[in-house]
């Protein structure tokens, strides 16, 4: 028997923070799992009629309650989780949640210190807030779609990143920690209106920065950022495979050169417009003629910043990540694990989502609540078979 002692889990950061979850898709799951990663305490309010076999993955950590809202009992159950909650997030419509009963004002009345989070896509307020959108919307509005198109060709950005992850539920969960912060000295909560349209604008920042020092030009053409450079791209390797070049910086391009034996290229005139599309298509020819693993295996963990193009599939075995822990097995399906790492603090290790209602009986327990009272509320029902 080894006599080295255990090490003690490490604590968890969030650890006693309350949450309340009204159930809903995209960002505001996602920030409420990232509260769960770091320890909060997330019931999910789900529909009593939501499938049994209903994703929830981005669930992870929490647990989920089935209560039907129309009814008394179920508006009963709900206003007592509230009441002793720090934090309450949800997705809807704007005014959805006043309709309901539990909008900011009635909330305030019963817990004066509790964190509203409300992400939507256009936010609260503004001729838009009532329309129907989604993610390619809400990045094309802000100006950022226009900053992902090639030269002569449509721009196009990664499905749900920007706009709902990022512009919608990284800036739910920062507010989420800037309001709980200040309500500790306070004493008193807030409303956090996180509209993915003020997201993706905030998310542009350097780019309008770059644009008002003259530094950014809108024309791809001339914008080492969008395609045109032979630089900063996606190139195509023999076999079918694909690297990502991007050494923006002068000794960086200048290595890329040497790494690539282009030693008749100049690395004073990278910036020269003029000499992109000729050296493009040389460089391109150059990537081709030779696999993926070979270029990998000539620039990778260089200072020519490069990187292969790997699928969801190759990504968790890449030494690397693999190293780090990025992703982390999960039922046998790969999932990213929680981020960002904090020194001390530890994080909750990933499990597969709770069933919708999977904790109705616990929580009721925790709130002093008879499970009978709920009579009105009809259990989750089946799947599909």
């Amino acid at each position: 028997m080894s006599t080295q002692a255990t090490q003690a889990p490490a604590p968890l950061a969030l650890e006693g923070v309350r949450v309340v979850e009204f159930a809903g898709l995209g960002p505001c799951p996602f920030a409420g799992m990232m509260l769960a990663d770091m320890g909060a305490d997330v019931v999910v309010i789900d529909r009593p009629d939501t499938p049994s076999d209903a994703p929830a993955d981005e669930h992870r950590g929490k647990r989920s309650i089935a209560l039907d809202l129309k009814q008394p009992a179920g508006r009963d159950t709900a206003w007592a989780l509230i009441e002793r909650a720090d934090v309450l997030l949800e997705g809807f419509r704007p005014g959805v949640m006043e309709r309901l009963g539990f909008g900011p004002d009635a909330v305030a009345e019963r817990n004066a210190r509790l964190v509203y989070g409300r992400v939507t896509g256009w936010g609260q307020h503004g001729p838009l807030a009532q329309a129907a959108g989604h993610d390619i919307n809400y990045v094309s509005l802000t100006g950022a779609m226009a900053i992902a198109a090639r030269p002569g060709e449509a721009p196009m950005v990664p499905a749900t990143l920007v706009g709902d992850m990022g512009g919608g539920a990284m800036f739910l969960a920062f507010g989420v920690a800037c309001a709980l912060l200040e309500a500790r000295r306070s004493g008193r909560g807030q409303v956090i209106d996180a509209a993915m349209v003020d997201g993706v604008s905030m998310l542009s920042s350097l780019v309008q920065q770059r644009r008002g020092a003259g530094t950014w030009s809108d024309d791809p053409a001339r914008n080492f950022f969008l395609g045109a450079s032979p630089f900063y791209d996606v190139f195509d390797c023999a076999g079918g495979g694909r690297v990502s070049l991007g050494p923006i910086e002068p000794k960086f391009y200048a290595e890329l050169l040497q790494r690539l034996g282009l030693l008749d290229v100049d690395p004073a005139r990278q910036y020269a417009h003029e000499d992109w599309p000729a050296l493009r298509a040389r460089i391109a020819a150059l990537l081709a003629t030779q696999s993926r693993e070979h270029w990998c295996s000539r620039l990778e963990g260089s200072d020519a910043c490069f990187a292969p193009v790997l699928s969801f599939d190759e990504a968790p075995h890449h030494p690397h990540l693999a190293a780090r822990g990025t992703f982390v097995q999960v039922d046998g399906i790969s999932l990213p694990a929680p981020a960002p790492r904090l020194s001390r603090s530890g994080a909750r290790t990933p499990q597969r989502g709770p069933r919708p209602g999977q904790h109705t009986a616990q929580v009721l327990a925790e709130l002093g609540l008879d499970a009978a009272a709920l009579h009105e509320t009809r259990a989750p029902r089946q799947g599909r078979q």
